[in-house]
C-alpha cells in the first residue's frame, strides 16, 4: 500500500500504518497515524519480532520494566552490521543513551552531579537573563524573525554550554552539528542521511577532543572537567565513553528544549485565551509546560529490546522483541487523558512521558522544564502581540519533532482576548 493511499482511508494492517508513519507525510504529522495504530490496541505486533506501543500505561510500564533494555553491541551486530564503522552510531552507542546496566548506571551517576535540583534551581536567574537578552534582540529586528534561530535555539544551547564550559563564541557551531548527528536517532535512516550524521559526529568528536585537552591543562568548575577527572582518576569512564557522553549531553541538552520551545509557542499562539491566562498568571507555567509536553512532545518515540518473555496489552512479547514506544501516542491515549487532542493546561495530573520513564528518564528533564517555565511567560509578557508571520516549516523527523523555521511577527500590543477564569470547583493548574 502506498502512503498516499493509506493517508486517505482506514488501515487494517498495522504494518501499513507503520509504513505511513515512516513516510514524509507521517513524520510531518504523526498523530492521525497513531490513532490508526491505536485502533488495533495499546500494543500492536507489526512484524515477526517487532511491536509498537501506543498506550500510556503500557508505555510507562515497559520503560520501567527491567526485562527491557536498549540495543546493546551484540544486538547491533545482529541488526546493524557494520555499525562500528559509523562515527555517529559509535558515538551514540558509547553513551549512557544506548547502554544498559551496569555501564549505564555508572555513567549516569558520574554525569548526574551537574543536574542536582539545587544546581538547576540556581540556573533560573541565568535562564531569565539570557531570555531577556534574546527578546531585546528580537524587538530590535526590522520585520519578522525566525523564532527558532532567534530564541528557541540560542537559549537552551547557551544554558547547556554554560554547564559544559563551552566558550560562548563556539555556540553557533553546534546547531548544524547536532542537526546532522541526530538523524541517527530516527527509526529509519538512508545511506546519505547516515553520511551526514557521521559528519556531524566526527566534527563534534574533534571539538570535544580539544576541549578535553584544554580542561586537562586548566581545570574549571564545569561538567566537562568533572567527567575528565572521572576518566583520569581510574577506569570508571573510558576515553570513548567520555567523548560520547559529552556529545550526547550537549545535543540532548538543547535539541529537545529547542523543539519544546518551538512546538509550545505554536500551541500557545493557536490558543490565545490560554496564552492570555499564562501572561497574567506566570505561576501557572509548570502546568502549562507539562501540557505542552503532552500535547506535542519534542521526543516522539524511543525503542527497547526485550530480554525475557512478557505480556502487555493482551500481546505476548517473546525475548529479543524490538519494541517501539510511541511517546507522542501514549501522551494522547484517551484512556489516560480524555479528549487528548485538546490543549488543556487545566487538566488534572498531567504527567507526560515526553522525557521517558525508568532508568533512562532524561537526565536534563528538570533543566528543560525550567527553561520553558521561564521562557513562555516572559515571551508572552514582553511580546504580547507575538504572532506567526508566515508558514512554519517542520523538520521531516519523527523521533525529534520540531520546526526548522518558525517566522513570527514581534508585536508590542496584544489583541483583545478573554482570559478564562478557573473552572468552578477547581483550583487550576498546580504550580
Amino acid at each position: 500500500m502506498k502512503a498516499s493511499d493509506a493517508w486517505g482511508g482506514g488501515i487494517v494492517d498495522p504494518t501499513d500504518a507503520l509504513a505511513l508513519l515512516m513516510s514524509p507525510e507521517g513524520r510531518l504529522d504523526p498523530y492521525p497515524t497513531y490513532e490508526r495504530l491505536r485502533a488495533h490496541g495499546p500494543v500492536v505486533q507489526a512484524g515477526p519480532v517487532f511491536y509498537v506501543v501506543t498506550g500510556y500505561a503500557e508505555a510507562d510500564a515497559i520503560l520501567r520494566d527491567a526485562r527491557f533494555g536498549v540495543m546493546d553491541d551484540a544486538l547491533r551486530d545482529q541488526f546493524m552490521p557494520g555499525w562500528r564503522e559509523s562515527p555517529a552510531v559509535l558515538s551514540i552507542s558509547r553513551s549512557m543513551l544506548r547502554t544498559n546496566p551496569p555501564d549505564h548506571s555508572r555513567m549516569r551517576r558520574l554525569a548526574a552531579g551537574a543536574f542536582t535540583p539545587r544546581r538547576i534551581a540556581a540556573m533560573r536567574d541565568v535562564v531569565r537573563a539570557q531570555a531577556d537578552e534574546l527578546v531585546d534582540a528580537m524587538l530590535a529586528a526590522d520585520g519578522p524573525v525566525d523564532f527558532m534561530a532567534a530564541f528557541a535555539y540560542p537559549l537552551p544551547v547557551g544554558v547547556i554550554c554554560a554547564l559544559l564550559g563551552v566558550p560562548a563564541a563556539d555556540r553557533p557551531l553546534f546547531r548544524r552539528w547536532a542537526t546532522d548527528l541526530t538523524g541517527v536517532l530516527e527509526p529509519e535512516i538512508t545511506a546519505d542521511e547516515l553520511a551526514v550524521a557521521d559528519r556531524g559526529a566526527a566534527e563534534l568528536r574533534s571539538y570535544f577532543t580539544e576541549l578535553v585537552a584544554a580542561r586537562r591543562r586548566a581545570p574549571a568548575d564545569d561538567l566537562t572537567t568533572a567527567l575528565v577527572q572521572a576518566h583520569d582518576g581510574g577506569d570508571r569512564l573510558s576515553g570513548d565513553e567520555l567523548l560520547a557522553n559529552l556529545i550526547v549531553l550537549l545535543v540532548a541538552g538543547f535539541e529537545t528544549t529547542t523543539n519544546l520551545l518551538g512546538n509550545g509557542l505554536v500551541a500557545l499562539l493557536d490558543h490565545p485565551d490560554a496564552a492570555a491566562a499564562l501572561r497574567e498568571r506566570p505561576d501557572l507555567a509548570p502546568a502549562y509546560v507539562d501540557e505542552l509536553l503532552r500535547y506535542d512532545s519534542p521526543v516522539q518515540l524511543t525503542s527497547r529490546m526485550s530480554t525475557a518473555p512478557s505480556r502487555y496489552g493482551d500481546v505476548d512479547l517473546p525475548p529479543e522483541s524490538w519494541v517501539i514506544v510511541l511517546l507522542g501516542a501514549a501522551n494522547r491515549d484517551p484512556r489516560r487523558y480524555p479528549d487528548p487532542a485538546r490543549f488543556d493546561p487545566w487538566r488534572a495530573q498531567i504527567t507526560p512521558l515526553s522525557f521517558g520513564a525508568g532508568p533512562h528518564y532524561c537526565l536534563g528533564a528538570a533543566l528543560a522544564r525550567l527553561e520553558a517555565q521561564v521562557a513562555f511567560p516572559l515571551l508572552l509578557r514582553r511580546l504580547p502581540g507575538l504572532a506567526v508571520a508566515g508558514r512554519p516549516e517542520r523538520r521531516v523527523r519523527l523521533t525529534l519533532r520540531g520546526h526548522a523555521t518558525l517566522p513570527v511577527r514581534v508585536g508590542r500590543e496584544a489583541a483583545p482576548v478573554t482570559v478564562p477564569g478557573t473552572p468552578p470547583g477547581a483550583a487550576g493548574p498546580t504550580p
